[in-house]
């Protein structure tokens, strides 16, 4: 199997780069480990986007909503037809294993198949990856790193960590299916940065007692009924049915090392990458979306990431034809 160019991650941006890489009359073909949209998938049910219709478009399809900022299940579609629209060439469920040669003549081993091609972008987002907590009891099967949908916690004790906005839609959620919820974060408050229409709520319900939150405050085990909190006062005993570890998420750094891309000795281990391309240090190799900022997953969104995709298909179309003597 073979093309100009095999795009990793069939998320927004990834789907962004295809539209773009084709319409240049370069041959795309986009792999993806997981689902098409595999990270909104994971979102919870009926989750409202921060983001209006127009910033997470895609190659110039109206995303029509029936509402002023679109849900996860309108946004999934969209991006469903779009991908069928353009005629996307996609081999999901298919895990990137290695990569060999160089620009002009690579090939990308994948759990299902050798594909020939000139360059590669990386597109992978970061949601599959989640940063740990590292105590004891993290591994219990009632603690999750991922938040769908609160009907299941009616009635039971559960603890959310965190204090940005997953962990404040999951408390407020929780809360309003009947679930008795403590919050523990390690910050003296809720995040500021938590949307403005979202904060005020969580604060509300905070003041009221309606939610226990302790600040200043670090998880430090899980058991099977309770979670041991280390707090200004001393270390807490919370009873607890379910844990929500909402403490973020980060690339997959093994995939950099897997592609050959070399990572900044930085706090956010930033990877390498011209920002007029998006070239990485291994030439043909691009990189686009929120992997470009590495730990620091809040620089890049869709509504911005999308735009990586322009700059990276010019590059392409300018250098292809030299690869491909």
């Amino acid at each position: 199997m073979q093309a100009d160019v095999v795009i990793i991650g069939a998320g927004p941006v990834g789907l962004a780069c295809a539209i773009e890489i084709q319409r240049k009359g370069l041959s795309c073909i986009t792999v993806d480990k997981g689902a098409l949209v595999n990270s909104l998938t994971g979102y919870p049910t009926n989750m409202e986007f921060f983001s209006t219709p127009d910033l997470i478009e895609i190659g110039g399809h109206p995303l029509v909503s029936s509402r002023y900022k679109p849900i996860r299940e309108e946004a999934i579609d969209y991006y469903r037809r779009v991908a069928e629209r353009e005629e996307l060439t996609l081999l999901l469920y298919e895990r990137v294993l290695g990569l060999e040669g160089e620009q002009g003549a690579l090939e990308v081993r994948t759990s299902k198949r050798t594909i020939s091609c000139a360059s590669v972008v990386l597109a992978t987002g970061f949601f599959d990856q989640p940063n740990k907590l590292g105590i004891p009891g993290e591994d219990l099967p009632k603690v999750s790193h991922y938040f769908r949908e609160a009907f299941t916690y009616t009635g039971r004790d559960v603890c959310i960590i965190g204090g940005k906005n997953s962990a404040a839609i999951a408390a407020l959620q929780c809360h309003r299916r009947g679930a008795r919820v403590t919050l523990v974060y390690r910050g003296p408050e809720i995040s500021p940065k938590v949307k403005y229409w979202i904060r005020p709520d969580l604060v509300n319900r905070i003041e009221e007692g309606s939610i226990t939150a302790h600040f200043n405050a670090h998880a430090t085990a899980i058991t099977k009924d309770e979670v041991q909190v280390r707090t200004t006062d001393g270390t807490v005993l919370i009873p607890n049915d379910v844990v929500l570890a909402m403490t973020g998420y980060h690339p997959d750094y093994s995939l950099f090392s897997t592609l050959g891309i070399d990572v900044d000795d930085d706090e956010a281990e930033t990877p390498v990458f011209d920002a007029s391309t998006h070239e990485t240090n291994r030439p043909g190799v691009f990189i686009a979306g929120t992997v470009c900022g590495g730990r620091r997953t809040s620089r890049w969104f869709i509504e911005n990431g999308r735009h990586h995709a322009t700059l990276i298909a010019e590059a392409l179309a300018e250098r292809l034809p030299v690869c491909n003597d």
